[in-house]
């Protein structure tokens, strides 16, 4: 079974949309036989997955896709616990509980995929936001940093890293850096050219 992580069409290959105020990723996706190829950024997880568990992953995402985050996020449960070395159920359900309100099953999700892989970027991503939206600022900091070092390109912790310095620590030179270096690769994304003026300008004024 292969996982694919798209930087260049990120959100259309994992189902649901970027949400820009949030930053929010949708869920990971399962491809039973295709590798998709890009020239920025991909990665593969490679697990077995039996035919009985995908239809259950595939209804699982349907679900998530609708927002009906209960039978979601009660299908996922039981996914995991047929296919526990898997990482995508554990970051949807990540994702699923942050998009609640319940931040602790979110966080105990994430830290199941970074057990399976401690550097899966999408997992780092998410745990990230969870970190933020809890408060523990210098740790989502940190977990953006992780990840890009290792994974500059991966645009979505780039772009959730430069929110994290612009609004909530006042980093804004950090928050330029990193915004700058995500219009570069994405210059479509006009409301970041948008925050890229705005923090000039406030730059400018201090």
């Amino acid at each position: 079974m292969i996982f694919n992580y798209r930087i260049t069409d990120w959100f259309v290959l994992l189902l649901f949309s970027y949400l820009l105020t949030g930053c929010a990723s949708g869920p990971a996706s399962i491809n039973s036989n295709e590798v998709i190829t890009t020239s920025t950024f991909v990665i593969r997880d490679d697990v077995d997955v039996r035919p009985e568990v995908r239809a259950d992953f595939d209804k699982a995402i349907k679900y998530l896709q609708e927002e009906d985050f209960e039978r979601g996020i009660r299908l996922m449960n039981r996914i995991v616990e047929r296919s526990d070395k898997s990482i995508a159920p554990y970051i949807n359900l990540g994702i699923a509980y942050r998009k609640t309100g319940d931040m602790k099953n979110a966080e105990k999700n994430l830290t199941k995929a970074l057990e399976l892989n401690s550097i899966h970027p999408s997992a780092n991503n998410e745990m990230g936001m969870v970190y933020r939206k809890t408060g523990r600022f210098s740790e989502a900091r940190r977990i953006y940093e992780r990840i890009l070092e290792r994974f500059p390109s991966f645009l979505p912790a780039r772009k959730n890293l430069g929110i994290l310095c612009d609004l909530y620590i006042n980093d804004l030179e950090c928050a330029m850096a990193n915004y700058e270096i995500y219009n570069k690769a994405d210059p479509g994304d006009k409301r970041v050219v948008l925050w890229i003026t705005d923090l000039r300008k406030r730059m400018e004024s201090q």
